[in-house]
């Protein structure tokens, strides 16, 4: 039977949990004498505010647990004392609290945790630009419109951060949208803020809005749209390429489309194609010989001559 349950603490001590989506995740439970002969409970409350309800329990020999999880928990029981909670193939319905109690005749031995589930695809992803004008030449107004332009943001501290921890590594500084301006660094050397100063982000802090310049941090989200190289006979021109997109039914493609593309979508392609601002890059997600071999990247050729006829086109078609 699985009933609402709420209960007063006697030895409680809360820990978060985190685990990744389709992992298995071990929530502790121990006592340091024989569970042997005690009563062990295990409930979970999706929130805050609700009540906690039975999920899983055991005395002696007999087990049970909540048809809810379709047999995805266990208690595992891998030694006398031990009483810790299974979760196998976890899922985002699998986040909220839980509480292990231990009962042995009137004392009761309190376990709570916080589950929360990651997924390994990120939400957004932050990406360094700087437009034709070359290398630090946004004050933060343009900083601001030349992500606008990409179909992105400016990157907030918090985003460049996470980015940062996955192994984002860049030596040219630029704007966040609080009007610091800063740069990630996994790999420590001697041109970005020196060799002996550990991985992190450097920080010019606060610089004035209108008269300094460098580049900008933008963030993107996932597009909604198809992100596509469009398969031509011939490579064109800039002005050829916005045409064949626009004919195909569809748009040329942002910087900001592709780097949604190739980091949320895992997109790869080894052909290098017109964008939106006249640059040319590509997108590889699987690193070999001859496209991008040492990492997964997006490839910046670079601003060609707009009339030269040597590249594709990337396309991006919106959702209707």
């Amino acid at each position: 039977m699985f009933f609402s349950h709420w209960m007063p603490t006697s030895q409680t001590w809360t820990e978060t949990v985190k685990a990744k989506l389709g992992a298995t995740v071990t929530l502790p439970c121990q006592l340091e004498d024989s569970i042997i002969g005690h009563r062990v409970l295990w409930y979970k409350a999706d929130d805050e505010d609700a009540d906690f309800e039975e999920l899983a329990g055991s005395m002696g020999l007999h087990e049970w647990t909540s048809k809810s999880f379709n047999n995805r928990v266990y208690i595992q029981k891998i030694s006398d004392n031990d009483a810790s909670l299974v979760i196998t193939d976890v899922s985002k319905d699998d986040i909220g609290r839980y509480r292990c109690e231990i009962i042995n005749g009137e004392e009761e031995t309190l376990h709570d945790y916080e589950l929360m589930v990651e997924s390994d695809i990120p939400e957004g992803v932050v990406f360094p630009y700087s437009p034709h004008g070359g290398r630090y030449s946004l004050n933060f107004e343009r900083a601001e419109k030349a992500c606008a332009d990409q179909g992105a943001v400016v990157a907030s501290f918090e985003q460049l951060f996470q980015q940062w921890e996955d192994g984002f590594d860049w030596c040219n500084a630029g704007w966040l949208n609080d009007g610091t301006v800063q740069y990630p660094i996994n790999k420590p050397r001697e041109p970005c803020g020196g060799s002996q100063n550990g991985p992190g982000l450097r920080n010019y802090g606060k610089r004035n809005k209108k008269t300094s310049r460098y580049d900008v941090f933008c963030y993107v989200s996932k597009q909604n749209g198809h992100f596509y190289w469009l398969v031509q006979p011939e490579r064109l021109s800039f002005d050829e390429a916005v045409q064949a997109c626009l004919d195909d039914g569809a748009e040329i493609a942002k910087v900001g489309h592709m780097y949604a593309a190739w980091r949320l979508e895992g997109y790869d392609r080894c052909d290098a194609g017109w964008l939106a601002d006249g640059s040319v890059r590509y997108p590889i997600a699987n690193p070999r010989k001859n496209c991008s071999p040492t990492e997964a990247a997006v490839r910046f050729v670079g601003f060609p001559d707009k009339k030269k006829k040597s590249y594709g086109v990337y396309c991006f078609r919106p959702e209707q």
